[in-house]
């Protein structure tokens, strides 16, 4: 037996499929407009998840449903009204959350770039007072912290004790930590 408009009603309570492509062939038009009237602004793929959402609704609510074709075409309109206003408010969810996650990166952009041009200036500084110490001293620092050569290659390359170049070491830190900001980094 084929669905009709008699007797759509009674064969999708019965879970009857032809049932389901009747209503959907009749009351696509209907649905349509509803879902794309209240989700007007959203992509295309929204509105046909909203339009499916409502036929499989309707699908498995037909033994709810009490009353007559008029009724249905009322009941199938307020279902996809409904599942439109959902689908509208979990897109505004999703927006506000995207927008959440958004300014956060930002901040976190932000607070990258401010730690990125704390250390160059620290750098810089640490350079200019590397600079200013005497020329051996100069030397040692770059080949220990530049090179990252171990003290007894640099005593060898010197010309200098193990312990001298240690001493050296020792000595210049204290002396570039009293003349810089940047004490905790040596001390």
């Amino acid at each position: 037996m084929k669905s009709s408009s008699a007797n759509f009603i009674t064969r999708i309570k019965k879970q009857k499929e032809d049932a389901l492509d009747y209503i959907i062939n009749a009351y696509m038009p209907l649905v349509k407009t509803i879902a794309t009237k209240i989700l007007n602004n959203m992509k295309r793929e929204d509105i046909d998840e909203c339009i499916n959402d409502v036929f499989l609704t309707v699908w498995q609510n037909a033994h709810q449903f009490q009353g007559d074709t008029k009724d249905f075409k009322k009941w199938i309109g307020i279902i996809t009204k409904y599942k439109a206003i959902d689908r509208y408010r979990q897109a505004e969810k999703q927006f506000a959350r995207e927008q959440s996650d958004e300014l956060l990166e930002q901040k976190a952009s932000f607070l990258q770039t401010d730690r990125f041009i704390l250390q160059q200036e620290e750098k810089s500084e640490l350079l200019l007072a590397i600079s200013q110490l005497e020329e051996i001293d100069r030397n040692i620092f770059v080949m220990k912290y530049y090179m990252e050569l171990p003290n007894n290659e640099i005593a060898e390359n010197l010309g200098l004790s193990k312990a001298a170049v240690d001493n050296r070491l020792y000595r210049g830190k204290k002396r570039l930590a009293t003349n810089t900001k940047l004490k905790e980094q040596f001390l």
